[in-house]
């Protein structure tokens, strides 16, 4: 009897291969169908049900969603402390923050264009204009934030760009991050700052008129520097009777001055302090876009341009970059109120 008792406990607890004797083997029977049909198993217990564990992926997301309900609330609460306490600071603060959320969506949209253009093989003259001025302003907005991370390299420098961005925004920030007074102030001095350099062209353009071989030339050349002085805009027909003379000598980009390509990138809003050869490159880029620029402006249509953007192209610091979309028969004389009303002298 003691001999089948311990056969039939390791048969119980170590699953023994052996083959138990006929006495042992109808207790193990009982057993089992004791257990089959009442004693509770270790898998029925309540503790491991199902119904009351969640799986690994609920748990991850509802912790999530606990840590994102509550970031919300507790920075709705930090709003709110600034805007009381702090309404100046709490200006700066809005502003800066939009601008990042601004500037994040435009490099969202300029990764898709440049992924875009990378699968289908497409070059930049070939985008559609929306697409083409995106990439242009955002690889300009790019620049700028560079320069900003190169000089706040060394050691503590981060807190005198701090102060260099607060003391001149116009140069160092973008658009993005600055306020509405800003933006309607910036234009005016950017209008101002090309105001100031076409005396300049005008006088480098009186000069070069004895030098243009043509008489015919010459006289479209007199009457169109005349026209400029009483301030008429020129027609189209007046600029493009003097495209030999843009072209060739005396007024080609190859055969223009270092005085006159630094008046000229003033006029544009690049930089002069450049050595000739850099200028006279840059220059060729910039005209290389802009005319890039007009040709997919002209090939989409004025009418399908937005109210806004037809604003942003009609206003001063834009406007010589699309001026020869605009003639008088696609805008009518509401554009040519707008021009007039800026006192935009770009057509020069």
């Amino acid at each position: 009897m003691a001999l089948s008792r311990v056969c039939w406990a390791r048969a119980v607890l170590w699953g023994s291969a052996a083959t138990p004797g006929p006495h042992v083997s109808r207790k193990l029977q009982l057993v089992r169908c004791g257990l089959a049909w009442g004693a509770p198993r270790l898998f029925d217990l309540p503790c491991r049900s199902s119904k009351l564990h969640l799986s690994p992926k609920a748990d991850v997301k509802s912790l999530i969603s606990y840590v994102a309900a509550k970031t919300k609330v507790i920075n709705g609460k930090y709003h709110r402390f600034l805007g009381r306490h702090f309404p100046r600071f709490y200006v700066l603060y809005t502003i800066f923050m939009k601008g990042l959320q601004m500037f994040w969506a435009d490099a969202k949209k300029a990764r898709r264009i440049k992924a875009n253009m990378w699968k289908h093989n497409i070059k930049f003259h070939q985008l559609p204009y929306r697409e083409m001025e995106h990439l242009r302003q955002f690889r300009r907005d790019v620049t700028k934030c560079l320069f900003l991370g190169i000089i706040s390299i060394p050691p503590f420098a981060n807190y005198l760009v701090f102060l260099l961005m607060y003391l001149f925004p116009r140069q160092l920030l973008i658009q993005h991050f600055w306020t509405p007074k800003q933006q309607i102030d910036f234009l005016d001095i950017y209008h101002a700052l090309r105001k100031q350099s076409h005396p300049e062209i005008l006088c480098y353009l009186e000069k070069v008129i004895p030098l243009v071989s043509d008489a015919e030339l010459r006289w479209h050349m007199t009457e169109l520097c005349a026209k400029i002085q009483h301030g008429t805009h020129p027609t189209v027909h007046d600029i493009l009777a003097l495209r030999q003379c843009f072209s060739n000598h005396p007024l080609g980009m190859n055969q223009l001055h270092a005085l006159q390509m630094k008046a000229l990138s003033r006029a544009m809003l690049l930089t002069p302090h450049l050595p000739p050869f850099l200028l006279r490159r840059r220059l060729n880029t910039h005209m290389a876009v802009i005319h890039q620029l007009d040709k997919a402006l002209a090939k989409l249509g004025v009418g399908q341009l937005t109210l806004q953007e037809v604003k942003s192209k009609l206003s001063c610091p834009s406007c010589y970059t699309t001026w020869s979309c605009f003639p008088s028969t696609t805008l009518g004389q509401g554009a040519e109120r707008t021009r007039s009303g800026w006192h935009c002298p770009a057509a020069t």
